[in-house]
């Protein structure tokens, strides 16, 4: 028998709301098998017909944690969820790597991630890659100062320094900088390997199975410019936000596989403006890559996209500031 698998439907509440979502159990054919709630979960949280998980009041904390557990023959499956109250910026803003070209600090560094925070912005985007030894790192190009992260271990890997100073970080490190607070998303880019696709997959995997050890649910959302890596994420976490970077795939064939949104270069919905309300009326999300002219951003936001990713945060929030209070 498979081992069986418990995620949530939902990693977020609604500030004021006792909603939260469904317990899903996997395999599918696990899917009606009896789960319970475990210890002071149970004077938090409910559990009503269909698995439906509701708090039995409104929960005053930024997140709260809620332990379930479900039974399979004769052994008991038991984990752990932190849910996180949904006070996320909605501003579109994403920061491209950060905020570091206007702040002194390296690209994909943590201090690019506290400044994006620190300025509002409604997510930072950062890139992952893995080492030779299966240790995830951040860092946009496939090599560091010439050395190539997917064939380095990681003991050299965490000697190398960043130019402000910091140590390349790990995942681990990153996500444990972003998750103090519950404003700003973390946009997850995971890299296409450069080695080969089953790498890439087995990547995908490293990467959800790490968000999941951090019970980050509720705070990540996924990017790739590899279309089977983002389809290998919503195996593993059904509930994921998963956006398609690409830009050759049309709204329609996104909408059918369940993707999140697309996240395209600037050119390509340049080429494609139709693309932007297909989107919409598909229930899709657009955003678009790297937008760092001030014409650029005004179409954008005149088209409704609900994200735009800049190296230019600043200004971009200037935009959006003058646009409420028009």
């Amino acid at each position: 028998m498979a081992q069986s698998q418990i995620t949530l439907s939902n990693f977020t509440f609604k500030p004021g709301s006792t909603q939260v979502g469904q317990v899903v159990v996997l395999p599918p054919a696990m899917s009606k098998a009896k789960v319970k709630l475990v210890g002071t979960s149970a004077t938090t949280f409910t559990l009503g017909k269909d698995n439906t998980l509701k708090a039995k009041k409104p929960i005053s904390d930024p997140w709260v944690d809620v332990v379930l557990a479900v039974e399979q023959g004769q052994s008991t499956i038991q984990d752990t969820f932190r849910i996180v109250k949904d006070e996320f910026i909605t501003n579109r803003v994403i920061a491209h790597r950060g905020a570091w070209k206007n702040t002194g600090v390296t690209e994909n560094s943590i201090g690019a991630l506290q400044h994006a925070i620190r300025l509002g912005c409604a997510g930072s985007e950062f890139d992952v890659h893995m080492s030779s030894d299966s240790v995830l790192f951040v860092h946009h190009d496939h090599d560091v100062n010439g050395i190539h992260i997917e064939k380095t271990p990681a003991a050299e890997l965490a000697k190398l320094k960043l130019l402000n100073g910091e140590y390349l970080p790990t995942l681990d490190a990153y996500l444990q900088a972003g998750l103090h607070q519950n404003k700003t998303k973390l946009i997850l880019e995971i890299k296409p390997s450069a080695i080969s696709k089953e790498r890439g997959q087995a990547l995908a995997r490293k990467v959800v199975e790490t968000v999941q050890k951090h019970n980050a649910q509720g705070w990540v959302d996924y990017i790739s410019f590899d279309y089977a890596i983002c389809r290998k994420v919503q195996e593993l976490e059904p509930s994921a936000k998963v956006a398609y970077l690409n830009g050759e795939k049309a709204p329609a064939e996104l909408a059918k596989d369940k993707l999140y949104g697309f996240d395209y270069n600037q050119s390509v919905l340049k080429k494609n403006p139709h693309w932007i309300e297909e989107a919409h009326q598909l229930g899709l999300t657009v955003n678009s890559w790297t937008v760092n002219s001030p014409e650029m951003m005004d179409w954008l936001l005149e088209r409704k996209a609900d994200f735009i990713t800049t190296n230019e945060p600043e200004l971009l929030l200037e935009k959006v500031k003058k646009l409420a209070n028009q």
